[in-house]
């Protein structure tokens, strides 16, 4: 992505942490949520990211502040966190990535709704985002990824960018000596997902393609059908420094590849039975 200068984010997307606001409940929902998923993903998520959650201190002592954490993290890679509702406008969620800012939500998750949300909570955007934002290369990764934001809008590609974010961001996976492990957000602070993506039958495992991601249409309310494997950090961060205009225009009139579809072309690391009522797992919602 060429290097993009950015308008100024909305008045008021980003304001101090209400930390008035956290109950006895929400530091409950948080110290279960850690403790569970720390675990979990012990022998599951990529080396980078359990490094960035020791050096943190990302603990089960309740919900962080967030300045504390933003000092270590600025400490680290220049990094630190922007306190905002919720969903944010691309353009915001763009500039903020650009300026080395990475929103996160500040309300947590109730009991009732402890294992899926729709919408990012703060577990899901402290624990799955933040500690793979200590690693140089991935951080860098990031602020690219914002610069390269406001331009796919302009070129009417913003889906194509958008899918690379899923792929990679929210559900990559990456090869390690012990086989895959996983480095996506979306996974990480997923209980079900994260024995999912890496033990069921029925995903696809296939090899990190720049082009063919941006085909390729997701899952937004159910595991995905096919999960890409990076070989480093450093193959995402090499992805994002071309120009994407040519590439945008060369995918122009190509068809869309279904969530589920293998490429003859592909690297499969594994070739998904897509069956996973058969597997026990829940399923069957529509492509996006």
């Amino acid at each position: 992505m060429s290097a993009l200068v950015l308008d100024k984010p909305s008045p008021s997307i980003t304001f101090p942490q209400p930390v008035a606001k956290y109950g006895a409940e929400d530091h409950a929902v948080w110290r279960h949520l850690f403790q569970r998923q720390a675990k979990l993903v012990a022998d599951r998520a990529c080396p980078d990211f359990l490094r960035g959650l020791k050096l943190l201190g990302l603990d089960d002592g309740g919900i962080p502040d967030f300045e504390r954490l933003s000092d270590r993290l600025e400490a680290a890679t220049g990094w630190r966190l922007a306190c905002v509702e919720g969903f944010l406008p691309d353009a915001d969620f763009f500039h903020l990535l650009a300026a080395r800012r990475f929103p996160v939500t500040w309300w947590i998750r109730s009991w009732a709704k402890l294992d899926y949300l729709q919408e990012p909570d703060v577990f899901h955007d402290l624990f799955g985002h933040v500690p793979l934002l200590a690693q140089p290369v991935f951080a860098d990764y990031m602020q690219a990824f914002g610069e390269g934001g406001l331009k796919a809008e302009r070129l009417g590609a913003l889906h194509r960018l958008a899918r690379l974010y899923w792929y990679s961001v929210e559900f990559g996976l990456i090869q390690t000596p012990d086989g895959p492990r996983i480095h996506g957000a979306g996974i990480l602070s997923s209980k079900g997902e994260s024995v999912f993506c890496l033990d069921a039958d029925a995903p696809n495992r296939v090899g990190f393609d720049l082009k063919r991601i941006m085909r390729t249409r997701y899952r937004i309310d159910t595991y995905q059908k096919t999960y890409f494997v990076i070989r480093d950090f450093e193959q995402l961060f090499e992805a994002t420094r071309p120009d994407f205009a040519p590439i945008y225009a060369a995918l122009e009139g190509q068809p869309d590849l279904a969530a589920g579809a293998l490429q003859p072309e592909d690297r499969i690391f594994h070739r998904g039975s897509l069956d996973p009522v058969a597997g026990g797992w829940q399923d069957e919602t529509p492509d996006t």
